[in-house]
């Protein structure tokens, strides 16, 4: 999956494939990670919960675990304090498993990327399965990513 706009054509979220589909495609349990953002992206997910947004009643939930995570949901840089952390939570999580970067930091080390505490973004430690844009993403924006990601939401025509 990937952010870029060829051809003025905006590619969207697909489905995860197979047995992962099959697996994750009913509910959801992700563990958020804050890999030292400045905390933009973890109010707007706070903001997917309310009773405007409301994931659970999609079946997406947060879990204070990731041994009880299906994924992990990763928000900033992934600054050197951070970077064992996130490593030692991922390894925490059972197989199979999924990593959702969302905001511009985590996909690509946002404003601070050319820092020499940055790590350049979540993508060059682990393979992310959703890319969910924005500075901060909007909660519709996380909202769609994560029903596309599941096979919720069907292609536009």
């Amino acid at each position: 999956m990937d952010l870029l706009v060829q051809d003025g054509t905006i590619r969207l979220a697909t489905a995860l494939e197979g047995r992962r589909r099959s697996l994750f495609g009913l509910s959801l349990r992700l563990r958020q990670v804050c890999a030292g953002g400045c905390s933009g992206c973890e109010a707007e997910l706070a903001a997917t919960g309310n009773v405007v947004f409301d994931l659970s009643r999609i079946g997406i939930r947060f879990v204070a675990s990731p041994r009880h995570a299906d994924g992990l949901l990763v928000t900033g840089p992934v600054t050197a304090n951070m970077r064992h952390a996130l490593l030692e939570t991922w390894a925490a999580v059972p197989p199979p498993r999924i990593v959702i970067a969302a905001g511009a930091c985590a996909i690509r080390g946002g404003p601070i990327r050319t820092g020499p505490e940055s790590n350049y973004g979540i993508g060059a430690l682990l393979k992310v399965d959703l890319f969910i844009p924005g500075r901060p993403p909007h909660p519709l924006t996380i909202l769609d990513g994560l029903l596309r990601l599941l096979g919720k939401m069907p292609d536009p025509a």
